[in-house]
């Protein structure tokens, strides 16, 4: 008889039956007694609604109190960071956008930025790249806090705000495709500048949005904010004060709704966010309103930058001028839609031999990169996101390793949950906008 190194088994009158077990829950459970102690533990996850994918949480209960929370991850792990060194410098932007999927420009500029750092190119990226970068960056945080805002509302029970917030949403993916040609993992920054520039079209969509865009938020708020559920579900709810932010290393809108004005646009700027005007909004509190209050008030923020980023953009190139790296930024496409343009394939082939060997390099081998190592911080919808990058000098990374805000914001999630109702695990947990294929990445 064969046996199961997996699985404990056992004969009975209809066959051998096998019993899989995961990881530690036998022993959590095995650790309570419900009749005498009067504790359950629970599964929530990793298929329930409320867990922004595929988190799961173990939680140990009395009544409907939460004694102890637990957080499992790794549901959605992709190889990325590992793929990334089988693939060249420039390749390696196709990937990381599909990490924080709801961020998926943040993930590229950070790369961006990490890459050009190690190849002493940061000085050379034309004002103009700079400017749309800080352009789309704007406009995906407030397409991100806005899919948070329809989400914890949808959660919470406020089904019109989801409709609304993904309807608004909508109209920066439309620009995003305007711009880049997809609606979500675009790889369009790129080491050097940004794949192709930016249309009239979309500029004009852009000002359509940023003069709709107040009107949105004030309904938004008329909806929620004097609402009495929506204040008994999040004011003073999933509590993490300042001190406990700084000891966890929670960032971003968490952070700053305790209280502390860490935004890394301003205390350690990068794209020359140094030179636009914008607030770092902040709360008190420390709580699931106050992460509210925070989110809408930066989405007004951003707002302000991509205003100031359209009356900054001058006619100039979108790529470094260096074409021993500069990935082509000029493209036409193909009469079937996809591809080279023939006119444009005739441009690159009639310029010489040499230029034509060295396109065919570039796309195919991609450059060298000097050994060393960087560490590029940027503040994503979420918090820090930090790319640690290390070369050995050849055309792939030897390594590339983010600090991702999601996967290190969850630490607070127990520490929010534990003595509060069960209830205010869904509201704390979404407080917290976790994206799980940043997490897990």
């Amino acid at each position: 008889m064969t046996t199961s190194n997996y699985a404990t088994e056992r004969e009975t009158t209809e066959g051998r039956v096998f019993t899989v077990t995961g990881g530690d829950w036998d022993t959590i459970v095995s650790g309570t007694d419900p009749i005498n102690d009067e504790r359950i533990v629970v599964n929530m996850g990793p298929q329930h609604p409320s867990t922004h994918g595929v988190l799961r949480l173990i939680l140990e209960l009395e009544g409907e109190t939460v004694r102890e929370a637990r957080s499992v991850i790794g549901y959605l792990h992709t190889g990325i960071e590992k793929n990334l060194e089988y693939r060249n410098w420039v390749q390696g932007s196709t990937f990381v956008t599909r990490m924080d999927y709801l961020a998926p420009l943040f993930n590229e500029t950070a790369y961006a930025l990490a890459v050009e750092k190690l190849l002493g190119i940061t000085d050379d990226i034309t004002e103009r790249a700079t400017t749309i970068r800080v352009l789309m960056m704007e406009l995906n945080r407030i397409s991100s806090h806005l899919v948070w805002l329809a989400t914890t509302g949808m959660e919470l029970g406020a089904i019109s705000i989801m409709l609304y917030g993904f309807r608004e949403r909508e109209y920066i993916l439309d620009i995003f495709e305007t711009i880049t040609g997809l609606r979500m993992n675009h790889a369009y920054v790129r080491p050097g500048g940004v794949a192709q520039d930016v249309p009239d079209e979309a500029i004009v969509k852009i000002r359509n949005f940023l003069a709709m865009m107040p009107k949105k938020l004030k309904e938004y708020e008329d909806l929620l904010s004097g609402q009495p559920i929506w204040i008994e579900r999040t004011k003073n709810v999933a509590v993490l004060d300042v001190t406990g932010c700084v000891a966890l290393g929670i960032t971003g809108p968490v952070l700053r709704s305790a209280g502390l004005a860490w935004d890394l646009r301003k205390t350690m700027p990068y794209c020359g966010y140094e030179t636009y005007e914008f607030d770092v909004p902040t709360h008190p509190d420390g709580d699931v309103w106050g992460r509210y209050q925070v989110r809408l008030a930066e989405i007004r923020e951003s707002m302000k930058l991509v205003e100031q980023a359209l009356d900054r953009l001058r006619p100039g190139p979108v790529m470094v001028a260096d074409r021993k790296i500069a990935w082509p930024a000029q493209l036409a496409i193909g009469v079937d839609g996809m591809g080279n343009s023939l006119e444009h394939v005739a441009k690159i082939m009639g310029q010489s031999m040499e230029s034509l060997i060295h396109h065919f390099k570039l796309v195919t081998e991609g450059f060298r990169v000097p050994p060393g190592q960087v560490y590029v911080g940027i503040e994503s919808p979420r918090g820090e996101l930090g790319v640690h990058a290390v070369s050995d000098g050849g055309t792939r990374p030897y390594r590339v390793h983010y600090r991702e805000p999601s996967f290190v914001n969850l630490q607070a999630l127990p520490a929010m949950a534990e003595g509060g109702l069960i209830a205010d695990v869904i509201a704390g947990g979404a407080s917290l906008d976790p994206v799980m294929g940043g997490c897990d990445r």
